[in-house]
């Protein structure tokens, strides 16, 4: 069982911290009090693992479906080290939405696929080689371009949901808003949850709920699964998301490795490899890409609880409830209006997290080449330019990316060459940890 990472040892006496310490991963509770911050933590990925398939019109229940069966599979496979849920990535949403235009939902799929192999490859690289070549390839200045044209790329999704039901819209956002900055601990941080609820009621009040596929859905069935079909055309669009969840997994790992102390390097590999399997199983099944979560870095900040035992109660709990196609419907009667309220803060999010990496990472924009690669990558992506070859066409996040990377390194190349680089060891050129697909 160690081999599964859940051979546990009881942390003190099973019911209390002293101060100063935490429960680290291979540590637990007493089971009753394990089991309620493993629910804890299913309350704290609810509201951003549901808005993504809502958003994107794919199945509530079969993405709680593959995200429990992601975050199941990351234990195993880190060993139990690292603690972690796997939800729905924010990341996906621009891409699935703009495949669905072309191909469907079972083309979305096939992109969510293609981005799932893509990204275990890379962990494979990574935990052979480990991941300063990707610093390389992705510095501060790349990364946090290409994070802020996601989700300013998103902006006309947001405005039209918005538009739909403009009352509903704003009571939602301004809840979200006024419940992140008037409460701390976990109740702050389940702001787009409280939001997400309120407006629902305020929606159900005005009408705007259509509860009539509830009373004919089962109480107890299966997800409704979907395969995918390929085209090569979706490549563009899915391709820039595997380099975020790249940066992603090794921020968390490091995250986590900062609160509980230990040098989890040796796993970071393994995470990425992880998230990338769960991810291409999503996709062959019906459900969304996944990637780590923060809300539930959150929880374990708040309950200095860093078991992964209590990953193992939530990843079976989201299970469970995934088989509850009654459960699944009334999360898929949540109308427009109280997604567009909520995509409206959590895209400017995206788009704010890259500028974060900026400001983290202290890239300097006097820097002319940083400072032209962020001013034409985003406005390619925030324009949302297309470019059509042949049968394949390249819209402003795929664009956006490879002007990022081409811009960046072209430039920096050629400095050198003419010796106009003020210094080749840019400290600008440090890793960047990104946090999309959280809320």
């Amino acid at each position: 069982m160690s081999l599964l990472g859940t051979q546990w040892s009881i942390h003190g006496d099973g019911r209390s911290i002293k101060p100063g310490q935490v429960v680290t991963p291979n540590e637990r509770l007493s089971w009753p009090r394990t089991i309620g911050i493993g629910m804890q933590h299913v309350v704290a990925m609810f509201g951003a693992t549901f808005l993504v398939p809502l958003i994107t019109n794919m199945p509530p229940a079969t993405t709680l479906f593959f995200s429990g069966i992601g975050t199941l599979f990351f234990l195993v496979l880190t060993r139990g080290k690292v603690p972690s849920y796997l939800g729905s990535s924010f990341a996906f949403i621009a891409p699935i939405l703009a495949s669905q235009q072309q191909f469907g939902v079972a083309g979305a799929l096939g992109g969510v696929v293609i981005a799932g192999v893509t990204l275990a490859v890379l962990g494979l690289l990574v935990q052979k080689f480990g991941s300063s070549w990707i610093n390389r390839l992705m510095p501060a200045p790349v990364t946090g371009t290409i994070v802020a044209l996601i989700g300013l790329n998103l902006a006309p999704s947001a405005r039209n949901n918005f538009e739909l039901a403009p009352v509903t819209a704003l009571v939602t956002l301004l809840v979200i808003i006024l419940v992140s900055v008037l409460f701390r601990g976990i109740l702050g941080r389940l702001a787009i949850l409280v939001g997400v609820i309120v407006g629902y009621s305020v929606a159900v009040l005005r009408n705007e709920v259509d509860f009539s596929k509830i009373d004919q859905a089962a109480w107890i069935g299966l997800p409704h699964f979907q395969t995918p079909t390929f085209h090569f055309a979706v490549l563009g669009l899915f391709i820039p998301v595997v380099l975020v969840l790249v940066a992603e997994n090794i921020g968390h790992v490091k995250s986590v490795a900062l609160m509980t102390g230990e040098n989890l390097d040796p796993y970071a590999g393994r995470a990425i490899i992880a998230d990338g399997v769960a991810t291409t199983l999503a996709g062959f099944g019906g459900g969304s890409g996944t990637t780590t979560y923060a809300e539930n870095i959150g929880v374990m900040a708040a309950t200095k609880v860093y078991s992964t035992a209590a990953y193992w109660v939530a990843g079976i709990a989201a299970l469970l409830l995934s088989f509850s196609p009654k459960f699944g419907e009334v999360i898929a009667t949540v109308p427009a209006g109280v997604l567009g309220g909520a995509a409206t803060l959590l895209y400017g999010m995206i788009g704010v997290l890259g500028v974060r990496i900026w400001v983290q990472n202290k890239v300097s924009f006097s820097n002319n080449i940083n400072l032209t690669t962020a001013a034409v990558a985003l406005i390619i992506g925030i324009a949302n330019f297309t470019w059509t070859a042949g049968n394949l066409t390249f819209e402003g996040i795929a664009l956006g990316t490879a002007a990022a990377l081409i811009i960046y390194h072209g430039m920096n190349a050629l400095a050198k060459w003419r010796g106009t680089a003020t210094n080749p060891l840019d400290p600008d050129d440090q890793p960047a940890e990104a946090t999309l697909g959280k809320s």
